[in-house]
């Protein structure tokens, strides 16, 4: 089972919760696409020591945009290179940014969810505008009809913000992250015994 953990913006808290999930469930990790370092892989093993990491399809120096970030370093994303790993554990792919940022002249982060057969599950910082960011995130994956596991929240609590993104959104929030001032290992397994108890609700 492949999950790609799609996020409303570049901070929204994805190596978190990738971490988290790996934790959790024992999932490899993946992030095809790594702009600028350190890089997430390097994030989640020291947050999950015994994860599994595949090495990523792209390395870009610079910390941008890919489509960007790769026109830097004189290289072409191209999504045909982009072959996923295989795994016995499961896989949490991990995108890059929100859903549309671009990785060349023509595809982008979003259009990597079907060649993955992924599930989705959506990280929703929560701060000033982001109802509209989440909304319009989902918007984009509805119309798309791309599969979607839930939502999980991540930052200072807003029970108002999360409400209405929920009801309008259709989806059940799995998890909801505290604004953590030092992540820890022992932080990621705190969640990760949250999130199972959530998942199959």
């Amino acid at each position: 089972m492949q999950y790609f953990v799609a996020g409303i913006d570049t901070d929204s808290g994805k190596t978190l919760v990738s971490a988290i999930l790996c934790e959790a469930f024992g999932f490899d990790y993946w992030k095809p696409i790594q702009a600028g370092f350190p890089t997430d892989s390097d994030t989640v093993k020291t947050l999950v020591p015994n994860v599994v990491v595949h090495p990523e399809a792209y390395v870009l120096n610079t910390p941008a945009s890919p489509h960007a970030a790769a026109k830097i370093d004189g290289v072409t994303i191209d999504l045909k290179k982009i072959v996923l790993p295989q795994s016995k554990n499961g896989l949490v792919i991990e995108g890059a940014g929100g859903c549309l940022v671009p990785l060349n002249e023509s595809d982008f982060v979003i259009d990597l969810i079907p060649q993955f057969s992924a599930q989705i599950i959506l990280v929703a910082d929560l701060y000033l505008g982001s109802i509209n960011h989440t909304l319009l995130t989902v918007q984009l994956l509805q119309n798309r009809k791309y599969p979607v596991k839930g939502i999980i929240f991540n930052g200072e609590s807003n029970p108002e913000s999360e409400r209405i993104i929920l009801k309008h959104s259709g989806y059940p929030c799995l998890l909801r992250v505290a604004k953590e001032q030092h992540l820890t290992s022992e932080t990621i397994k705190r969640y990760a015994t949250q999130i199972k108890k959530n998942w199959n609700e």
